[in-house]
């Protein structure tokens, strides 16, 4: 996780200076805030995504194993 926050904030930095360089309305200021946006989207998303339990990770194993089958009703 701390690498992309690494890379979060190497991402804010370019963003500032190319809007600092090309102005805030300019097509590459809004690439660059959108880089940002879609980093600080992907750790959302690693922060949400909850560890599998030792069932799950033995049916990921075993999908064939008894304790992993799925009946349908």
């Amino acid at each position: 996780m701390s690498d992309i926050k690494k890379q979060i904030e190497d991402e804010l930095q370019n963003a500032r200076a190319v809007c600092g360089i090309n102005g805030a309305t300019s097509g590459e200021c809004a690439a660059a805030w959108d880089a940002v946006e879609e980093l600080q989207a992907e750790a959302s998303h690693q922060r949400q995504v909850k560890p599998k339990n030792s069932l799950e990770q033995f049916c990921d194993d075993n999908p064939d194993a008894l304790e992993c089958r799925v009946y349908d009703n």
